[in-house]
């Protein structure tokens, strides 16, 4: 058994706000199957507060003139210790993690987001008495970056994993806030933490972290790139033999056709005729003409360019000629908000639209649409591909990233080998969305094809036990980069 401390900015079910939030809700419990001593740890939000339920005050102390209290819970549904960060002033806000009721970004968030790191340093070194010391951190994008940077200034420490979820987001500020957070003046350097002559919270996990991972093995790749690398492409190049890329997992339990208790109709792969129950009440939720034989695509996520909401624009006007029905369910960008409505409101019988999230209505629409469209321009793992193929609902997807990692085109030798999963594109010329809607459409055409790939699709195995087993070969890795280790740090058993 190890001593792992998971850092993370949200978890599911305690709060959420994107793909982060299901792997540090999912994750932590798999390793904990699998024997080892996790402790999850995370701002208390009012939310998170809430829905842990239970929990009890076990450490006060001091920080940079705040006082601090941890509190001790589990994560509903599971036997994870979990520590939630309270300080008032900073984490005690409802609604978003990350930004107030008008979308704009907290102005505190760099002075918030310092604070929870250094507490995670304080409790991963056990100066607040708990008798329990990190054998090594894990910590989550930018949030969470300056924890490898913090205590790689300690003579010895725990190891250090960083894992990128998306390196669009790196948690630029400027200089005063550098000075203003009293960090190690040294640390303002083009080789820590200085970009551009800004303050980067990212760079604190990708040039110091023993180990750095992002979600899927062809993001990992890409971000070395100039076209993905947001910048970073050289340093993630100087660091790339401490690059891998580990594919997220699913909650195979929260996300099962047959059990889901959000669905109309629950179904199998045995039973897969009984998903077209779930379509027609989809249909009928919609306000969409009741038509069983309609090809229905379904979209959940933000909408922002990043999801492909250019090309999806591009592509919905030329297919409403066909026998076809798009549902979006999402937020974002009010430019893309109100072209969506626009086209719903001139197409009522092609296209429905629900600005916002829910989570109900999100599995719904995984198990009532015949395909979803996840045209991203870059995607560094993906989660609704996985839902979508454990739904049998085919993803339409470019490849990129965790997409390409994760779905097997329908190409006719992947069919006749029983491979294809999916419809792929590559964006090149002659083979964007557009085209990939057409073939969508013709594969629909012939059922015996479209019920095979649905059975593929459905026989997937992404469960977290499979990359909980990656992480525990990462963390061992982690402990043997690590240039400090601690007096008798115990290898990680991969059992």
């Amino acid at each position: 058994m190890s001593r792992i401390l998971f850092a993370a900015s949200e978890a599911y079910p305690l709060i959420k706000t994107g793909g982060l939030a299901d792997v540090a809700g999912s994750l932590p419990r798999a390793l904990h199957s699998l024997k080892q001593d996790i402790r999850l740890i995370l701002p208390a939000y009012p939310e998170a507060r809430r829905r842990m339920g239970k929990c009890k005050t076990v450490a006060t102390f001091e920080l940079d003139g705040h006082t601090l209290n941890l509190l001790q819970g589990h994560l509903p549904g599971s036997r994870v210790t979990t520590w939630l960060i309270d300080c008032a002033p900073f984490f005690d806000r409802p609604g978003n993690p990350y930004m107030n009721k008008q979308g704009q970004a907290w102005p505190d968030n760099a002075e918030r987001f310092a604070l929870f790191s250094k507490a995670i340093c304080t409790i991963a070194m056990d100066r607040i008495g708990l008798g329990w010391q990190a054998e090594l951190v894990h910590c989550n994008d930018w949030q969470t970056a300056l924890v490898p940077a913090l205590l790689d200034q300690e003579a010895r420490r725990p190891a250090t994993l960083f894992t990128v979820h998306n390196l669009a987001y790196q948690g630029l500020f400027d200089y005063d806030i550098f000075v203003k957070l009293g960090l190690p003046p040294h640390l303002w350097h083009p080789e820590a933490l200085e970009f551009y002559n800004q303050l980067s919270f990212i760079k604190g996990g990708l040039v110091f972290a023993d180990s750095i991972n992002t979600v899927s093995p062809s993001y990992a790749r890409e971000i070395q790139r100039p076209e993905f690398g947001c910048g970073l492409d050289g340093l993630l190049r100087h660091r790339r033999q401490q690059l891998s890329g580990i594919l997220n997992g699913i909650d195979v339990d929260e996300w099962n056709p047959g059990t889901d208790p959000r669905l109309v109709q629950n179904y199998n792969r045995r039973s897969r005729a009984k998903k077209s129950v779930n379509k027609t009440a989809l249909q009928d939720y919609f306000k969409l003409p009741e038509k069983p034989d309609t090809l229905l695509f379904g979209f959940i996520g933000r909408l922002v360019e990043q999801k492909g909401l250019d090309d999806i624009l591009a592509s919905l006007p030329g297919m409403f000629g066909a026998p076809v029905q798009f549902v979006f369910l999402g937020s974002g960008q009010r430019e893309y908000e109100q072209a969506l409505r626009k086209l719903a409101a001139q197409y009522p019988d092609k296209i429905a639209v629900q600005i916002g999230y829910s989570e109900e209505l999100s599995h719904r629409i995984e198990a009532g649409a015949d395909a979803f469209l996840m045209p991203s321009t870059f995607e560094p793992c993906g989660l609704n591909q996985l839902y979508s193929l454990r739904y049998g609902t085919l993803p339409v997807v470019r490849k990129v990233g965790g997409l390409n990692d994760t779905v097997k085109d329908v190409t006719p030798k992947n069919i006749d080998d029983d491979h294809a999963t999916g419809i792929v594109f590559t964006g090149a010329a002659g083979d964007g969305l557009a085209e990939a809607l057409r073939r969508t459409q013709q594969l629909y055409r012939n059922k015996t094809h479209w019920e095979q790939v649905q059975l593929a699709a459905m026989r997937q195995d992404f469960s977290w036990q499979r990359s909980a087993q990656a992480y525990l070969e990462l963390y061992r890795s982690s402990l043997e980069r690590n240039p400090k280790p601690l007096t008798g740090a115990t290898a990680f058993s991969p059992h």
